[in-house]
C-alpha cells in the first residue's frame, strides 16, 4: 500500500473537519472515552514500542547525541499511561467550548446578532520526545472540533505510531481522517507551504526551531518555546515555604519546561536561606551554579556564566544568583526570562502584587512552585503546549485556544437600505441575555 502524502492527509484532514464540526457534544465525548478505553486496555503493546523508542535514545546519550532530559521525555510506564488515560477523561468531561454564545446583541426588532464559538479548523503540530503530546493534542483537537496533523519527532517514532494507531481505531466512527499522522522530515516542510489548508500551526520545541517555522510559512503560529522559569526569594518570604517552592520547582520533574532554571534570593535572607536549600538539592543530585555572592556562601557551587541565565537546562542543573532588591529581580527576570512562568515567595502582598503587575510573563505565582503552571493542574483537561506569546492564546493552550468564533445574524427580510439614505431607521444595538440557536427569534 502507497503510503500517503502529506498534501493528501492535509487534503482528508480538511474534509474531515467540516463534519467534526457538526458532531454533537455527546459523539465527541464518546470519542474521547473510547480513546481512553484503548490505552488502558493496550500498555502492552505501548510499552513495548516504547522501549524500543528509550533503547535507542538511550544509545544516542551515550554517543553524545542526546540529553538524559531528552531520554526521560520519552519514557513510559503503566502508571503513566494511567495518567494519560485519566487526561482523556478529563478533556472529554470539560464543557463543551463550542456553539457557545459568546455576546448578542439586538440590532433592531427580529435582528439579532450572535458571537458563537466554533473550532479553528485544520491545526497542524509539530512536537518533541514526548509521545503523550501526541495523545494530549489529539484529545483537545478531537474534544474542540478540530482536525490535527500530528508530527512527531524521530526519536518517539515507535510509541506515537502505535498511540496514533488505537486513536484512529478507537474513533473509527467519527469523519474519517479527522487525525492525521505524518511521520518524514521533509513533510514539515511541505506542511509549512499550505496556508490555504492548514489554519493553525502549533510547534513544540526549542526556540530556534520555533523561530524556523514562524519565519518559513505564511500560517498563524502559535508557539511553545523554551521555559527559563524563576522562583524569587523575598526578604519578606517564609523560608520554610521558600525551600519547599524552590525545590518543587526544580527537582519534581526536572525535564519539562515549567521547571525553575534560576533561583533569585534576596540578599538579606541569602545566608540563612542558601545552605539549607543547597543541602536539599545536593541530596537530590542538583547541580549548582552561582554568581559571586551565592558561591560565598555556597562553596560547591561552580560558577555561573552569563550563558546559564538564558539557559533551559531540563535536568538537575540550576542557576542562582543574589539580588538586592526586588527590582533587581524584576530587572534580571525581564532581562534572561522567556516569558513562561515566575514565581515569587514572600509574605508581603504588596511586594506579591508588584512582581506579579511589573512582569511580561504568561503566568505568574504567589507562593507557588512554577511546576502548577499546566493545563491539567489549571483545569483545561489537558494543554496543547504552553504560549509565551500574546495572540491569540497564552499560557497553557487548552479548549477555548483551539477555538475561534463567528457571527450568526438572524433576520426576517431586513435590508440594509432601511437603514440609508434621508430617513434614516436607527439601530438598536441593544445588548441580549440570549443563546443561539438557528432560527431563533426569541423576545427577551
Amino acid at each position: 500500500m502507497t503510503e500517503k502524502t502529506a498534501e493528501t492527509k492535509v487534503t482528508e484532514a480538511q474534509r474531515a473537519a467540516l463534519g467534526l464540526a457538526q458532531l454533537s457534544e455527546d459523539e465527541r465525548r464518546r470519542g474521547l472515552l473510547s480513546i481512553a478505553d484503548a490505552i488502558d486496555e493496550h500498555h502492552e503493546e505501548i510499552l513495548e514500542a516504547n522501549e524500543r523508542d528509550v533503547t535507542a535514545g538511550e544509545e544516542l546519550l551515550a554517543a553524545g547525541e542526546y540529553s538524559q532530559a531528552l531520554v526521560d521525555r520519552l519514557k513510559l510506564s503503566a502508571s503513566k499511561l494511567d495518567s494519560i488515560s485519566e487526561m482523556v477523561r478529563s478533556v472529554a468531561h470539560q464543557d463543551d467550548p463550542l456553539e457557545k454564545t459568546l455576546a448578542a446583541r439586538r440590532l433592531d426588532e427580529g435582528l439579532d446578532l450572535y458571537k458563537v464559538a466554533v473550532p479553528i479548523g485544520v491545526v497542524g503540530t509539530v512536537f518533541e520526545s514526548r509521545p503523550d503530546a501526541l495523545v494530549q493534542i489529539a484529545a483537545l483537537c478531537l474534544k474542540s472540533g478540530n482536525a490535527v496533523i500530528l508530527k512527531g519527532g524521530s526519536e518517539a517514532s515507535h510509541s506515537n505510531r502505535v498511540l496514533y494507531e488505537l486513536i484512529r481505531e478507537a474513533t473509527a466512527e467519527l469523519p474519517d481522517g479527522w487525525a492525521q499522522l505524518v511521520e518524514a522530515r521533509e513533510d514539515v516542510d511541505a506542511l509549512l507551504e499550505m496556508d490555504d489548508s492548514i489554519d493553525l500551526l502549533m510547534p513544540r520545541g526549542s526556540s530556534e526551531f520555533v523561530r524556523y517555522i514562524q519565519n518559513n510559512t505564511s500560517i498563524p503560529v502559535l508557539g511553545h518555546t523554551e521555559g527559563i522559569c524563576h522562583v524569587y526569594v523575598d526578604e519578606a518570604a517564609d523560608l520554610e515555604m521558600a525551600s519547599d517552592v524552590a525545590y518543587d520547582a526544580k527537582v519534581q520533574y526536572p525535564a519539562v519546561c515549567n521547571a525553575v532554571e534560576t533561583l533569585l534570593v534576596h540578599e538579606d535572607v541569602a545566608e540563612e536561606f542558601l545552605p539549607e536549600i543547597a543541602a536539599r538539592y545536593e541530596q537530590a543530585g542538583v547541580e549548582l551554579r552561582g554568581d559571586d555572592a551565592t558561591r560565598e556562601i555556597v562553596e560547591e557551587a561552580e560558577a555561573a556564566t552569563e550563558d546559564d541565565w538564558s539557559t533551559e537546562y531540563g535536568d538537575l542543573v540550576l542557576s542562582i544568583k543574589v539580588v538586592d532588591s526586588l527590582e533587581a529581580a524584576l530587572d534580571h527576570i525581564t532581562t534572561y526570562g522567556s516569558k513562561h512562568t515566575e514565581s515569587i515567595v514572600t509574605d508581603d502582598d504588596e511586594r506579591a502584587s508588584r512582581f506579579m503587575r511589573s512582569l511580561d510573563s504568561a503566568s505568574v505565582f504567589h507562593n507557588a512552585s512554577t511546576r502548577f503552571s499546566d493545563g491539567y493542574r489549571f483545569g483545561l483537561g489537558a494543554e496543547v503546549g504552553i504560549s509565551t506569546g500574546k495572540i491569540h492564546a497564552r499560557g497553557p493552550v487548552g479548549l477555548e485556544g483551539l477555538t475561534t468564533y463567528k457571527y450568526h445574524l438572524e433576520g426576517d427580510g431586513h435590508v440594509v437600505a432601511s437603514y440609508a439614505g434621508d430617513d434614516v431607521k436607527p439601530y438598536l444595538h441593544e445588548e441580549l441575555e440570549a443563546e443561539w440557536t438557528p432560527g431563533d427569534r426569541s423576545d427577551e
